[in-house]
Formats: C-alpha cells, sequence, structure tokens
C-alpha cells in the first residue's frame, strides 16, 4: 500500500492553512502592538472575558502547555500587560489581572483579530463555514477520543 504524499492530504491542507492565518495575523497585530504576539494577545482577550480563570485554564484554550504558560505569563507581567498577585484564598497560586497598557492594548486588537478572521473567511458562505467547523470538530473528537 502506497502511502499518499503529506502535502496532498486534508490534514496538511488544515496545518498550512492554521500557519498561513497565523503568520497573516501576527504581520497585522505587529501594526497595532509590536511587541506582543498572537498567543499574548489570545491571553488578554480570554482574561477580559473571563476575570477569574485559572493559568491552567489558559494554558488549554492557547494550546499551550502549564510551563510555557508560566513563562509567557512571566513575559506579559514584565512588558506591563497583566498583574500578578498572590491568591486570597489559596496562597499557592496567583490571581492575574490585566494592566492599563493591557486594557489599551486589547482596545486596538480587536479589530485586527475581527477583520483577520474576515479576511481569512472571505468568500466562505455561513453554510461553508458552518460545515467546516462542524467537520474540524469531528476530527478533533476522532483524536482526542
Amino acid at each position: 500500500m502506497k502511502l499518499e504524499a503529506p502535502h496532498n492530504t486534508v490534514i496538511y491542507t488544515i496545518e498550512k492553512a492554521i500557519k498561513e492565518y497565523r503568520k497573516f495575523g501576527h504581520k497585522n497585530i505587529k501594526k497595532v502592538a509590536d511587541d506582543i504576539t498572537i498567543d499574548q494577545g489570545l491571553v488578554l482577550i480570554i482574561l477580559e472575558q473571563n476575570p477569574d480563570i485559572s493559568q491552567k485554564e489558559i494554558a488549554e484554550l492557547v494550546f499551550k502547555d502549564y510551563a510555557s504558560m508560566t513563562r509567557m505569563i512571566d513575559l506579559m507581567v514584565k512588558k506591563e500587560y497583566l498583574q500578578r498577585a498572590i491568591n486570597e484564598v489559596d496562597r499557592r497560586r496567583f490571581t492575574l489581572s490585566i494592566s492599563k497598557k493591557g486594557k489599551q492594548t486589547i482596545k486596538k486588537l480587536i479589530p485586527t483579530v475581527k477583520q483577520n478572521r474576515s479576511i481569512a473567511l472571505n468568500g466562505l458562505s455561513q453554510k461553508e463555514i458552518t460545515q467546516l467547523y462542524s467537520s474540524l470538530n469531528k476530527i478533533i473528537a476522532n483524536c482526542t477520543a
């Protein structure tokens, strides 16, 4: 049995689409916030929408392991996007909050993220987007079962 060339598979195309979108998104984000990455921007947006979320939950949402997430948060604190304080209830944990600089950056990022998504999905009907979403979720379920 002959194995299909990787670049002729749907999985390869999904991976390529993700990489191209990230490159495209990063280029546009750099125009409004030159010292932040896509993942750091996502962390800000996630924290804004879920102020009580744990670091572990954030890591899961941005597909990072806990150690990588810790390094990213350390860097975001150093860059003054986030503030970290000891959790009042559990002193082994930290509470994260968005700094003034972080809030200003979110205001700049949101229109860019919306525009990036719009451009990336240009030419797809709502039916196609819904079908793609459903198909990708089936792949995710197959791989996590």
